[in-house]
């Protein structure tokens, strides 16, 4: 490679940061800011900063490793190749193609995705596939599809955040996790726009709102519609809106109106006065958003709390209109492309349903395979983790670690190490990676090129800047290698264009059309917004994207949104005299998901070096807890112990801890798997707990 600067993305959250890398003579990578792109303008957070470190040979990968005798040893790519070909083949042959389990992860690429869920499909015929993606959006997605007919992060781009009147934003603490997408929200208050944020704990993000809302975890939902029963008694409903471009609202408003404020106040903590001002602040500019993240979404019935707050939204007439709508604020750094394009375990590429049988019969025109070869849908990612063992005998991995990330993580783990084989590849030695028979070196995202879609729906394309260390090989590479020793020898390129523009066939005419997508038009644009079909037979797609959707109709079949009624009801756990407290679990601004790559840069974990337990000073006083003692805290599921960090920021009914590590501070040895019956989405935001002070701490 040529020490010239290459512009490309961060591997990290889904706002896709710009950047640019340049190879340095030293071997190293230097990063500079790349301020032509619009999403953070240069701006970068210390994760995206040092993303260059986890290059380090020091920190990754450097070659397939085998188990022998208990133990992970060096071993050639063949070898690994050949054993994980054999531990496959052996599972299906002894037990049916769906006793293999294949498990992705929301950082791969969507040419790897694809590759993913036609190698899931095509060449071990298995209906259980999933990714950890269904940990992060899926309620919000399932809710979206419910009400507007389409799933996409934010229908708008973030450039409108700050040209609105008022943003209520539900269970985000993105001054951490995404802090570039902050200026966004600073730049809404300049311009006189006002910023709600609703979470239980006064975060840094919170800080910045012009008024907070400290719910309970757990009653997101409950919140929701006592706003909207007050946007009914006070008359605040854009009734024309709602009768030419909704369907459905007499029964939602019904259900809202049962929802009377005291009511809400009792369940929720949040007084009559602060949903007062809510709604006025909502109500009184000419357009206002809602967006929601992880918080009211990782429930057992987060499809109908993002549901509720939708329905805020159309009674109001916010959506599909200039500067007004709702939005997900998608997690991980191609959560969004990793759901539209085959490995979840009810789609098929374009976002197409599984069970459609045009859709199996476009996909499998375009795979070159008969339409009833294919699987039909598989197990959502905890219950295929849950069925690990028994069902589901061998699992390829992909790019995630559900020991550390799985809710009842000590389950899952236990699950994993009882499988008869399992392989994976990643970049590091992950928590799941060092339970493996087989591990496989795999390039990272400044070693490779391929596409990813941001949090808005832009298809942005990741670049090579930096030639990958000898020994280490792409994940399309091993997925062309096991396809041919597993007997399908075509269909599986290596080359990430190649892929892409299979992809952008099998996504034709669906909902996530990219057939008007190329590599090409994605450099020249800084990227494309989907969806986005092919002009014709047209040589150069013409269409321009669509950077803002539904303000001329909504994607049902009749261009009508639709209201959902849902009713308030409580979390799968509530507190009890053995379990009085509630667990709301999150992450802080110097780690990433499950850590596996940021635990591995020393500048980070000197910022955060490890595990704790947040709780009110009320609570630490009960306790006779001080500040940095060891604390335990237990559920029904398991026991995790960090350090107390006593702060007023969080309810005193609350404790918080991030779930960034693994060991004994592992915080979703705790959380509950119980599954949203939509989404199946696992309650990770709220479960009981009790919390002890640890033996001889004191």
């Amino acid at each position: 490679m040529q020490n010239t600067a290459t512009p490309t993305h961060c591997p990290y959250c889904a706002l896709q940061c710009g950047m640019n890398l340049t190879p340095a003579p030293d071997g190293t990578v230097e990063l500079s800011e790349r301020a032509d792109f619009p999403v953070n303008r240069g701006a970068l957070c210390g994760k995206g900063r040092t993303a260059p470190a986890v290059l380090s040979s020091r920190v990754r990968l450097t070659s397939p490793l085998v188990r022998s005798e208990g133990t992970l040893v060096p071993a050639s790519w063949e070898e690994a190749l050949d054993r994980i070909a054999e531990g496959l083949s052996r599972t299906r042959a002894e037990h049916g193609p769906d006793a293999c389990g294949v498990f992705g992860g929301g950082g791969l690429t969507n040419e790897k995705a694809y590759t993913l869920g036609k190698f899931a499909r095509v060449v071990l015929g298995t209906s259980q596939i999933d990714y950890n993606g269904r940990f992060c959006m899926s309620s919000a997605a399932a809710a979206g599809i419910k009400a507007f007919g389409l799933d996409r992060g934010l229908p708008f781009p973030l450039e409108d955040i700050p040209k609105t009147g008022c943003v209520i934003l539900v269970g985000s603490n993105l001054a951490e996790t995404m802090p570039p997408s902050l200026r966004f929200f600073h730049e809404l208050r300049e311009n006189g726009g006002t910023l709600i944020v609703v979470d239980p704990r006064r975060t840094k993000t919170a800080e910045q709102a012009d008024l907070h809302l400290a719910p309970r975890p757990g009653t997101d939902l409950a919140l929701a519609l006592g706003l909207l029963h007050l946007v009914v008694a006070e008359g605040r409903t854009d009734e024309e809106y709602i009768r030419e471009r909704t369907t459905g609202w007499e029964e939602a408003r019904a259900e809202a109106l049962a929802h009377w404020p005291e009511y809400v106040e009792r369940i929720t903590g949040v007084s009559v006065p602060e949903l007062r001002e809510a709604v006025r602040m909502f109500c009184e500019p000419e357009s206002a958003m809602v967006l929601t993240a992880r918080g009211p979404e990782q429930q057992s019935k987060g499809t109908d709390t993002v549901g509720a707050w939708i329905n805020l939204c159309l009674a109001t007439g916010r959506a599909g209109r200039p500067l007004s709508g709702y939005g997900c604020l998608t997690g991980q750094g191609n959560g969004q492309g990793g759901r539209e394009h085959g490995q979840k375990a009810d789609q098929l590429p374009g976002y197409r349903k599984l069970t459609d049988p045009e859709a199996r019969r476009h996909v499998a025109e375009v795979w070159g395979v008969d339409p009833d070869s294919l699987p039909g849908p598989g197990r959502s990612a905890y219950e295929l983790l849950d069925a690990l063992g028994t069902d589901i005998r061998a699992l390829l991995l992909m790019a995630s670690n559900p020991v550390v990330s799985a809710p009842r993580a000590a389950h899952v783990e236990e699950r994993i190490k009882s499988l008869d084989f399992l392989a994976v590849c990643d970049v590091v030695l992950s928590e799941t990676a060092a339970l493996a028979d087989v591990v496989l070196p795999v390039t990272q995202w400044a070693e490779e090129t391929g596409t990813t879609t941001n949090l808005e729906g832009r298809v942005l394309l990741r670049r090579q800047a930096i030639t990958p260390p000898d020994g280490i090989r792409s994940d399309l590479e091993v997925m062309h290698e096991l396809a041919g020793r597993l007997g399908v020898e075509k269909g599986f390129p290596t080359d990430p264009e190649e892929v892409f523009e299979e992809l952008r066939r099998a996504s034709a005419g669906g909902p996530a059309d990219y057939s008007g997508i190329t590599y090409r038009r994605i450099v020249e644009e800084n990227g494309v917004f989907w969806p986005c079909p092919a002009d014709g037979d047209a040589p150069e797609p013409a269409h321009p994207g669509t950077p803002r959707l539904f303000h001329d109709r909504f994607a049902t079949e009749d261009g009508r949104a639709r209201f959902v009624p849902v009713a308030h009801r409580a979390a799968a756990e509530v507190p009890d005299e053995e379990y009085p407290v509630l667990l709301t679990t999150g992450r802080v601004v110097s780690q990433y998901q499950s850590g596996a790559q940021t635990r591995r840069v020393d500048e980070l974990n000197d910022a955060a070096p490890g595990p704790f337990v947040e709780l009110h000073p009320r609570l630490a006083a009960r306790l006779g807890a001080a500040e940095g003692d060891p604390l335990a805290v237990i559920s029904r599921r398991g026991r995790a112990v960090a350090p107390a960090r006593i702060t007023t920021a969080i309810r005193p009914d609350t404790v918080f801890m991030p779930f960034h590590w693994p060991g004994e501070g592992r915080a979703n040895t705790l959380t509950n798997p119980a599954l949203d019956p939509t989404s199946r989405m696992p309650e990770f935001k709220v479960c009981a707990v009790r919390v002890e002070t640890v033996e001889g701490s004191q």
